[in-house]
């Protein structure tokens, strides 16, 4: 539940995501990322750009038409897993606060 901090239809396309929120979910720099609007419903695939500034969350190009600033958004990706994987797997989940910061679960 990660809070839109801007939107910037003007840029090349992407989202740029704080690069600590990155590091904690395991999203490598340019990995494609689905994203979930929960404010209007919009459902979209695009990639990750890391962001130096704290909290941020700022849909670019395109995508910045899919949602609006103070929008909440999920953001997933996935992995391919054998069957004998699929079974050890531990999907990483990362919970924010209102400010998009990690919270402790």
């Amino acid at each position: 539940r990660l809070k839109v901090t801007s939107v910037r239809i003007d840029y090349e396309g992407s989202l740029s995501l704080d690069k600590e929120l990155m590091q904690r979910a395991d999203i490598l720099p340019f990995e494609k990322i689905e994203v979930y609007n929960i404010s209007n419903g919009a459902r979209f695939s695009t990639y990750a750009i890391p962001s130096e500034e704290n909290g941020e969350v700022a849909l670019n190009g395109a995508a910045a038409r899919l949602g609006a600033v103070g929008d909440l958004i999920i953001i997933a990706t996935f992995v391919l897993l054998d069957e004998k994987s699929l079974k050890e797997h531990k999907p990483k989940l990362v919970f924010v606060d209102e400010k998009n910061r990690p919270r402790e679960e």
